[in-house]
C-alpha cells in the first residue's frame, strides 16, 4: 500500500474508491431533536417492560397488553424519527398521554407517566431555549 492509498487521508472514508469526494455532510440535529429522542428512546424500554407487566399481572389479556405495547412502541419510534418536524413533537405528546392513561389499568403507570411527561416537557422547553440562543449567535 502506498502513501497515496493510505487509510488516513482527509475526507476519505474507508472502502471508498480513490479520487471520489466524501459524501455530503450530515444534517445538524437540533438539541430539541436530540434530547427528545433520548427521552423517547428510554420510554420505549419502559413501554416494553410495562406491556409485560400488564400481561403478567393479568390486567389485560395477552393480545391487548402485548399488542397495545407493540403499537405504542411503534408510535414512539415513529415520533423519534419525526422529531425534526412538529408532527414528531405532537406524537411524543400523544405517547405521554397514553402512558399516563395506562395508569387506569395499573396505578404505578401514573407515576411513570408523570415522570416521563415532566422530562419530556423540560427537554422541549430547555432545548428550544438553547436552540433559539444558538441560532441567534450563529446569525450574528
Amino acid at each position: 500500500m502506498t502513501a497515496e492509498q493510505g487509510p488516513g487521508q482527509p475526507g476519505q472514508h474507508p472502502g471508498q474508491p480513490q479520487g471520489q469526494p466524501a459524501g455530503k455532510p450530515r444534517r445538524r440535529r437540533s438539541l430539541t431533536e436530540t434530547l427528545g429522542s433520548i427521552v423517547l428512546g428510554f420510554e420505549v424500554i419502559v413501554v416494553f417492560l410495562g406491556a409485560l407487566v400488564l400481561f403478567g399481572l393479568g390486567s389485560l389479556p395477552a393480545l391487548p397488553a402485548l399488542g397495545g405495547g407493540a403499537g405504542l412502541i411503534v408510535l414512539t419510534i415513529l415520533a423519534i424519527g419525526l422529531l425534526r418536524t412538529p408532527v414528531g413533537v405532537w406524537l411524543g405528546w400523544l405517547v405521554q398521554l397514553i402512558v399516563i392513561a395506562a395508569g387506569l389499568l395499573v396505578p404505578a403507570f401514573f407515576i411513570v407517566g408523570v415522570i416521563f411527561t415532566a422530562m419530556w416537557t423540560y427537554c422541549l422547553v430547555a432545548a428550544a431555549r438553547i436552540d433559539r440562543n444558538n441560532n441567534r449567535t450563529e446569525t450574528t
